[in-house]
């Protein structure tokens, strides 16, 4: 599937298909063991779709599809100061 397709999906038609996708590799790897199939080539692009999925999936869940990172973050921890951790000692910890 391309992942234009998978980007046009709504959320709900995306857990589904990613299901269905799902189920569909666990077939192929049964008939495989059972030596049914040799759906190697069918496997692996099943596998790649189940990943842009979950990526798609990801990039919504925090909003960041086609976008920068967040610009403040990234220099807050660049120029903020070191802290050194210290160890505490077993005694101290309890």
């Amino acid at each position: 599937m391309e992942i234009e397709k998978i980007r046009n999906l709504s959320d709900e038609e995306l857990r589904v298909e990613e299901g269905k996708a799902r189920e569909q590799i666990f077939r192929l790897r049964f008939q495989m063991k059972l030596g049914q199939t040799e759906g190697v080539k069918k496997l692996r692009e099943l596998k790649k779709d189940v990943a842009k999925m979950q990526t798609i999936t990801r990039e919504r869940a925090l909003g960041v599809r086609g976008a920068a990172p967040l610009a403040g973050a990234s220099v807050e921890a660049k120029s903020g100061t070191k802290t050194r951790r210290t160890r505490k000692s077993k005694k101290e910890a309890l």
